[in-house]
Parts: structure tokens; C-alpha cells; sequence
């Protein structure tokens, strides 16, 4: 069975830093892209940014680039997302997703085989 968990998420002053988790289990990914989705109550979930488990593509949501870094660790089977600069509005859910799809698939939302229950980062004043 095919697991994605998140962590990391939690309360953070306007412009600190987090850093999220994606541990995943149940299967080899090295054909898939891993990534990251966030969702706010009310609105679509977006794609935030997503990284290719062989070689190490990465993709991102243009409005954040600068401020994120997704990497992994293939030993550990992990995914991380560094997020830096944190503003009011990157408050939302945020889901681990996995998929056997390019980065850029995942970006457009496309192929998303696996979720994680998410984790909650809310960024307060």
C-alpha cells in the first residue's frame, strides 16, 4: 500500500521559513514526479512545485520561485520543500503528490496517482 506522509507544517511569522516532508512507502518512484499541491477552504487546490525522483527535474509555480526549493532524498525516500519569505497567503493545506508523469504533468495537475492527508501551514503577523 502506498503511503505519503507530511510533515513539518505548523504556525510561522510573516517572513520565516518552513521546511515540509514527504516520506513515502509502498512502491518505487523512480519513474514518478513527486510534489506538492496546497489548498485553501473555498478554492481549487494549486500546484506549488514538484521534482522528477531519477534525475532530479525540478518544477515550480512561477509566483513562488525564489522562495521555494523542493529536494529529495532517494535514501530516505523523502521529498522536502524549503519555503522561505512566508506571506499571509501561502497559508493553506499542504498535500504531498506522487504520479508516474514528467514535472510538468504534475504542474498542470495531471496524473496524480497518490495524495498525503496533508499538513496545515499557516502564516500569522
Amino acid at each position: 500500500q502506498v503511503q505519503l506522509v507530511e510533515s513539518g507544517g505548523g504556525l510561522v511569522h510573516i517572513g520565516g521559513s518552513l521546511r515540509l516532508s514527504c516520506t513515502a512507502s509502498g512502491r518505487t518512484f523512480s519513474s514518478y514526479a513527486v510534489g506538492w499541491f496546497r489548498q485553501v477552504p473555498g478554492k481549487e487546490r494549486e500546484f506549488v512545485a514538484a521534482i522528477s525522483w531519477n534525475v532530479g527535474t525540478t518544477t515550480y509555480l512561477d509566483s513562488l520561485k525564489g522562495r521555494l526549493t523542493i529536494s529529495r532524498d532517494n535514501a530516505k525516500n523523502t521529498v522536502y520543500l524549503q519555503m522561505n519569505s512566508l506571506k499571509p497567503e501561502d497559508t493553506a493545506v499542504y498535500y504531498c503528490a506522487a504520479g508516474p508523469q514528467t514535472t510538468g504533468s504534475m504542474s498542470r495537475g495531471r496524473n496524480v496517482a497518490y495524495w498525503g492527508l496533508g499538513t496545515q501551514v499557516t502564516v500569522s503577523s
